[in-house]
């Protein structure tokens, strides 16, 4: 468990990422193609040269290939499907790839809340005490709470769990429930996630846990770092948003969804009609709508072009994105209102109780943020756009003795911050290698340069390099339509309190458990999957049959092959047409907010 399993990135960056001429982060060049968070179709030989013509014996080849293909992806659709619904009728369990047990409930807590707080205890064949140094800081895995259930911090070897036990740190890990606890509140989430916090330092005599905030889970780690009074180590947070209202025009828009909604008051209904629960596939379904070629065409032309290969990868990945947990009618309501749409974690009007607020300047443990430009659900806008909001200067940061550090990728998008496996064994061991040097930096803004010049993907600690390059506050100050957001704030507020007024009580007085079911299993991010299965169309267990025949006798072609080339650049053109769509449909978007709304 001690060796090295370290990949290296693309290419190391020479010049920071920081403009000071334009007072804005920018991307490098390279990864201008890309940061739209999907990557353009690739062009290869075969799609710069001509294709030959298909002879009659490869024409007859390339359809019993087809055919076979066919056969597969259709077993693996029946297998996702299956999948969903015993993972459903299981409880839906967290979906760790790592032996654990429970050490506390906070559904048993004064203040109940569907968490828990879970030790790594095994992985594979080696234990606790063959993986970890006693004397290395625990760290906390927190995973989002975003729609669907914990898991993506560690559901393979290869990740944030992982990578941290390979550095040897004890390592703990924050699960929730399918179900929230009657009328949960965020308050009792964060009351819940300081309790874990105490206890884990409790049990290593005092030493300050480090603590891993995954998106949602990310600004969650924010909160308790500026309430809890338990002594805390650095805060890493990875594609975390905190500053909602930023982001590139045209290529964010999941911030300008509030306006076209109406505000929070979507949610609040949706919850009233669920029992006062808010399902999760709604969230999931809105991460979807942002690259719908991808939900709709391309992992699935993927999964079709690349099925001896990808299979089992599409079924590990699909069983964790299927299993959609709710949130509570308040819990939504609050986050929605006060983040989202109404951006008050910057500006310091988060209530967290009746005595307090959250105040991000109370924050003195350093944070670490890593962003990526091909993150287009919380981009560097998103992640760093709330540092000039809480500290004015440069000055200020360093009067105020705290710590920031960023890093960003280039290309990788906004999952492949959690699960990419080279994402996982170099720059988040690179932030877990560098932290002793982190906390010994002087009071200020840095940048977390990570060079690479060998180039090996498995490069020990002593192949690559790190330095802190000294940043300005006045760096990543991005402009932003504040007024329109103001606007759409008012109007949220406004529809908000006509709506918990004159309609939610006649919403609640309908809403039973039967409606509830039948919003729940008849939701188009269920149904799309769970109809492969053949417990609703028995015809599909014929697949079963077939794949195994076919897997036994699989007559696959290769690349070269002319039919096969022609049969990518199709596939190649559906995916640009695609995403011509979404590009067309985000700017028209931007346009439409901007003339509603104003500048």
């Amino acid at each position: 468990m001690r060796e090295r399993t370290a990949s290296a990135r693309d290419a190391a960056r020479s010049k920071p990422l920081v403009d000071a001429r334009s007072k804005t982060v920018s991307a490098p060049s390279s990864s201008k193609l890309t940061n739209q968070g999907v990557n353009p179709p690739k062009s290869s030989e075969t799609e710069q040269r001509p294709i030959p013509w298909p002879t009659p014996l490869g024409g007859l080849a390339y359809q019993r290939d087809v055919l076979e293909r066919s056969i597969l992806f259709f077993d693996t659709l029946r297998k996702r499907a299956n999948a969903m619904l015993e993972h459903e009728q299981a409880g839906l369990p967290p979906l760790l790839n790592f032996k654990y047990e429970t050490l506390l409930d906070a559904r048993e807590f004064q203040r109940p809340a569907n968490y828990a707080l879970l030790r790594i205890t095994e992985v594979g064949d080696a234990c606790w005490d063959d993986c970890v140094d006693p004397e290395k800081p625990p760290v906390i895995v927190l995973d989002p709470r975003a729609g669907h259930g914990p898991g993506i911090g560690g559901f393979k070897r290869d990740s944030e769990v992982g990578i941290a036990l390979h550095v040897g740190h004890p390592v703990y890990f924050v699960i929730f429930f399918p179900e929230p606890c009657p009328h949960q509140t965020l308050s009792d989430v964060l009351a819940a996630l300081e309790h874990f916090v105490a206890h884990v330092a409790a049990r290593h005599r005092g030493t300050k846990p480090i603590l891993y905030g995954n998106c949602q889970a990310g600004w969650a780690a924010t909160l308790v770092s500026a309430h809890c009074d338990t002594p805390m180590g650095p805060v890493v947070l990875n594609g975390s948003p905190l500053s909602y209202w930023e982001g590139e025009p045209g290529i964010n828009p999941l911030r300008l969804m509030g306006g076209f909604v109406g505000g929070v008051w979507l949610n609040h209904f949706l919850s009233d009609l669920n029992l006062d629960r808010f399902d999760g596939a709604w969230l999931v379904q809105n991460f979807e709508n942002l690259k719908p070629g991808n939900a709709i065409w391309d992992k699935y032309a993927n999964l079709f072009t690349k099925i001896d290969t990808e299979h089992d990868r599409f079924l590990e990945f699909e069983r964790w994105w299927n299993g959609f947990y709710r949130l509570s009618g308040e819990e939504i309501v609050s986050i929605v209102e006060d983040l989202f749409i109404g951006n008050k974690l910057e500006q310091g009007q988060v209530r967290i109780d009746d005595h307090c607020v959250a105040d991000l300047k109370r924050i003195r443990n350093p944070l670490i943020i890593f962003a990526s430009y091909g993150d287009n659900i919380t981009p560097p806008h998103q992640a760093l756009g709330w540092l000039p909001a809480v500290y004015e200067t440069t000055d200020a940061l360093k009067q105020a003795g705290q710590r920031i550090v960023y890093l960003t990728n280039p290309h990788v998008g906004h999952l492949g911050i959690f699960v990419s496996a080279s994402v996982a064994r170099f720059e988040h061991r690179a932030i877990l290698e560098n932290l002793e040097a982190i906390e010994a930096l002087d009071p200020g803004l840095y940048e977390m340069i990570v060079d690479n010049p060998t180039g090996d993907p498995n490069c020990e600690r002593n192949q690559y390099s790190v330095r802190f390059d000294p940043r300005q506050i006045e760096d990543v100050r991005f402009t932003c339509p504040t007024k329109a957001f103001e606007r759409v704030r008012l109007m949220s507020e406004t529809n908000e309190q006509l709506y918990r007024a004159a309609v939610s009580p006649w919403v609640r007085a309908v809403a039973n458990p039967w409606l509830s079911a039948s919003m729940q299993w008849l939701h188009p991010m269920r149904t799309s999957r769970y109809l492969w299965s053949e417990r609703f169309f028995p015809w599909m267990g014929v697949f079963a049959v077939l794949a195994d025949t076919v897997s036994k006798n699989r007559h696959a072609l290769a690349e070269d092959v002319p039919l096969i080339a022609l049969e990518r650049q199709l596939i190649a053109q559906v995916s640009s047409f695609w995403e011509a769509a979404r590009r067309l449909r985000d700017a028209g978007t931007e346009r439409t907010f901007r003339t509603i709304f104003g500048e």
